[in-house]
């Protein structure tokens, strides 16, 4: 039967006449992040509390309801059977008062930090166009931004050091929502001294050449490897890094030729410091993702994610000429 529609429990009834006080939402909270996490002190550190803090929260709550929510265990705690219960309505009431809170509540009075992670493609391309449109929604908010390789930002999110990760996706983790954003193309460019623009080039083509491009085991450098695999041939020398910022100075400075995405370039290339070079195969566009812990208290995070989307979608996804 639903949970949402067979008659409470004792423990469950108790939880609900008990929670309505900001201070009894607290220990709402406490308790779903235990349950989750398994640890007082795991929930402690996402909770930005005392692991003495927890465990009192979690005391309380057991004392009204005269029962206990967790079984201790080695190394940590369990779901008791009536705290198995408890947790879907507890998920549920944690939802329903951050959907409240916003929207009720005067954006302009919403004063918190989003940890958000992000690439270097997408801080080249449209970025700062979405945290202008962010600012406008909500603009007391405060943006906590770790720029790193999808790689590095996924595994942080998964530990929920991040509330919201834009990057190359998706990220296939319990527990995670992934929100397509618009895909991004990218190009081969080198600077003009390599006579490479206005050819019909193969990738063999690249052997005598360094190559400039993403961090190492990334999908575009793991799709690249393969490339070379397929064609039978050795790939020529790559040099990666997580910063495509240093790929494309090197690049301008004539160290090698460079895979790089689209909107990075084009300023480079419209002042003749690079140029363009035609390659088959074409790479494919990167496919870009808005990730977040699929939480009943991440409201503001899912918000975002739509706003990411849309700034996505407004920026030219083209070539320069």
């Amino acid at each position: 039967m639903n949970s949402l529609l067979r008659p409470p429990s004792v423990g469950e009834t108790v939880l609900f006449q008990s929670v309505w006080s900001p201070m009894n939402l607290i220990f709402v909270e406490t308790f779903v992040w235990v349950a989750r996490l398994g640890s007082f002190r795991a929930a402690a550190d996402r909770l930005n509390a005392t692991q003495a803090a927890v465990s009192n929260r979690i005391a309380t709550l057991e004392a009204e309801m005269g029962c206990e929510l967790f079984e201790r265990i080695p190394g940590g705690v369990r779901l008791s059977t009536i705290g198995q219960r408890a947790l879907q309505p507890a998920e549920e009431l944690l939802r329903a008062a951050a959907s409240f809170k916003v929207s009720i509540g005067n954006p302009e009075q919403l004063k918190t930090t989003v940890r958000i992670g992000t690439i270097d493609s997408v801080v080249h391309a449209w970025l700062p166009r979405f945290i202008e449109m962010v600012k406008v929604r909500f603009p007391s908010l405060a943006l906590d931004l770790n720029v790193d390789t999808s790689l590095g930002i996924g595994a942080e999110l998964a530990e929920r050091k991040l509330d919201l990760a834009l990057l190359m996706g998706p990220v296939l983790r319990p527990g995670l929502k992934n929100i397509d954003l618009a895909s991004m193309n990218c190009v081969w460019v080198a600077a003009p001294k390599f006579g490479l623009g206005g050819k019909q080039l193969g990738l063999e083509d690249l052997q005598a050449h360094p190559v400039l491009t993403f961090s190492r085991n990334s999908i575009p450098h793991i799709w690249l490897l393969r490339q070379f695999e397929e064609l039978g041939i050795s790939p020529p020398v790559i040099s990666n890094s997580n910063s495509l910022s240093a790929m494309l100075r090197l690049a301008c400075d004539g160290v090698g030729v460079a895979l790089l995405p689209t909107p990075m370039v084009a300023t480079t290339v419209d002042a003749g410091i690079l140029e363009i070079i035609s390659i088959v195969p074409e790479f494919p566009p990167l496919k870009l993702h808005a990730v977040y812990a699929d939480d009943p208290e991440n409201i503001i995070p899912s918000i975002l994610s739509v706003i990411a989307r849309e700034a996505s979608l407004q920026i030219p996804n083209t070539p320069p000429d």
